[in-house]
């Protein structure tokens, strides 16, 4: 048998590929998760992690070990869910940034309300930085958003990289501003998109603003400008540019934010819930292959 604690650190190590973020998401020390990671793959007889003094990987043992312990979890769950947890019940209020609302969070959600019928749950989606200030301000319970990776309040579901992506056969042209699809601020994609230009020298023009996740879609499909995304979300019929074109973007967590009052039990069910299918939130499989110049 496997322990679960151990399943819970690996599936965090497994999405972070960090020792050091799985732990501070899981509030234990380093050397616990070490110790962890260790009894399992002594548990498995394989090695389930390729890792040096720099980089995390997982190996092909470990990409199997994470289905595997994603099914444990979630049957676990679910067994408890059956005798004690349908017992909960109240209001939670749950926000979805748009754009991670097209991944598989609805099969989760859906999975979440058969096994606690008596909780009431109110979505609201919308964009990550609007969504921030409902949670401060107790209008939500807890959310599902991009941050700035660092943030030791937040459950890291998964790390993604930002990148600037444009309707095949747009042409970028050096000595013209960068036409920009923009959502309306506050925006943490805009910001980071308009601070990497800025730092790069390179001047742009917003040339559309709009208020959501498929309105920056038509944009950049009809041509209007580049946009910002992150790399699994982005849709395959548009093209990834390449990193000599424009600045790099660096990384953006997708998290769940807890609000100040929250009711505990049924924001931990849902955020165990999204926690133990994070790779399933991955959104789109990245297959493009062609970038701009």
């Amino acid at each position: 048998m496997y322990e679960p604690d151990h399943l819970r650190t690996f599936l965090a190590v497994a999405g972070t590929l960090s020792f050091t973020r799985a732990a501070a998401e899981l509030g234990l020390g380093q050397p616990t998760v070490s110790q962890h990671i260790r009894k399992l793959e002594a548990s498995v007889g394989r090695p389930l992690f390729l890792r040096d003094t720099r980089t995390v990987t997982l190996t092909a043992d470990g990409e199997a070990m994470a289905g595997f312990a994603r099914t444990i979890l979630a049957a676990q769950q679910e067994a408890a869910a059956y005798f004690t947890g349908s017992g909960l019940r109240g209001r939670l209020r749950f926000g979805v940034s748009d754009d991670l609302a097209l991944t598989a969070l609805p099969r989760i959600l859906r999975d979440f309300r058969r096994l606690y019928p008596r909780i009431d749950l109110e979505l609201t989606v919308g964009q990550s930085g609007n969504l921030h200030r409902r949670l401060e301000s107790g209008h939500l319970d807890l959310a599902f958003v991009k941050h700035q990776p660092g943030d030791g309040r937040a459950s890291v579901v998964r790390r993604d990289r930002l990148i600037w992506a444009a309707a095949e056969g747009t042409v970028l042209e050096t000595a013209r501003p960068v036409p920009l699809v923009v959502y309306q601020a506050p925006s943490l994609s805009r910001a980071i998109g308009v601070r990497a230009l800025d730092a790069a020298g390179r001047s742009y023009r917003i040339t559309c603003t709009v208020r959501g996740v498929n309105g920056v879609l038509a944009a950049v499909r009809a041509g209007l400008g580049i946009a910002v995304f992150a790399r699994s979300l982005a849709p395959r019929d548009l093209i990834e540019v390449s990193a000599a074109a424009l600045p790099d973007l660096g990384e953006v967590d997708f998290v769940l934010l807890t609000g100040p009052r929250a009711p505990a039990d049924a924001t931990t069910a849902l955020t165990t819930a999204i926690l133990g299918n994070n790779p399933q939130l991955a959104g789109r499989p990245d297959q493009r292959s062609d970038q701009l110049p």
